[in-house]
């Protein structure tokens, strides 16, 4: 096993939260927003707790990543399949799953399961590009 590369671990943690910061602000917060039931987003402590414990689980998952690289040492191209299929096929199933039984919305879920796409895209270049 090759030892994990911490600095993409960091470097994709910070920027999957970046992608969620574009992705709930700028793209999709009115949608998001209308179809969760919520207005703008909290303040101070709350907003604080909540963005902390988003990249803490953030922090999980590409760590996660991070070790199933470090065991496996895949191609590069392996690296972007890993990352977007653990979306695709583990991450996305299992919000669509939480949807179904919750009677959420098709545009809700879009919403969601593509954040976490696209997320971890961007974790599996970084992985690359720091590989």
């Amino acid at each position: 096993m090759g030892a994990v590369n911490w600095l993409a671990v960091g470097v994709g943690t910070l920027l999957f939260f970046a992608v969620g910061a574009v992705w709930y602000g700028a793209l999709f917060a009115v949608p998001w927003q209308r179809e969760v039931g919520v207005g703008p987003a909290p303040r101070g402590a709350a907003i604080a707790r909540v963005m902390g414990l988003t990249l803490l689980c953030e922090f999980l998952v590409v760590s996660t990543l991070g070790h199933l690289f470090a065991r496996t040492q895949p191609a590069p191209h392996v690296v972007m399949m890993m990352a977007l299929g653990f979306a695709a096929t583990v991450m996305a199933p299992a919000v669509g799953i939480n949807y179904l039984h919750q009677r959420k919305s098709l545009t809700l879920f879009l919403i969601d399961a593509g954040h976490l796409v696209v997320g971890m895209a961007v974790v599996g270049a970084v992985f690359v590009l720091l590989g």
